[in-house]
């Protein structure tokens, strides 16, 4: 089961870390991938760190702005979230591949829907 946390309300230029953490499975064998949904949106890739070989994938819109990383002691996945913007604003939620391709990350591959996502708002 996955638990997104750390979202809330940030002026445009802020920054958050969101927290992805696992609690029955390991994270050292699963990659993880941070997704998000805007009201009246479809549901938008933003990140994914491959738990095969560390590698990482963005989304052009975040690229420069967002890192995520992992903590195997801590079995978490972190999105650090720097220069905010009003467009930023969504439910971000974690997900696993689906089998097959649980230590994969890329485009193509099928995501798991994910836990209870977090709240993030970029406003004035």
């Amino acid at each position: 089961q996955l638990q997104a946390s750390g979202g809330g309300v940030v002026q445009p230029g802020g920054s958050l870390r969101l927290s992805c953490a696992a609690s029955t499975f390991s994270l050292d064998y699963y990659s993880i991938g941070w997704f998000r949904q805007a009201p009246g949106k479809e549901r938008e890739a933003v990140s994914c760190i491959s738990s095969a070989d560390g590698s990482t994938t963005y989304a052009d819109s975040v690229k420069g702005r967002f890192t995520i990383s992992k903590d195997s002691a801590k079995n978490t996945v972190y999105l650090q979230m720097n220069s905010l913007k009003p467009e930023d604003t969504a439910v971000y939620y974690c997900a696993t591949p689906k089998a097959p391709y649980r230590e994969e990350c890329g485009d193509g591959i099928p995501f798991g829907s994910g836990g209870q996502g977090t709240q993030v708002t970029v406003s004035d």
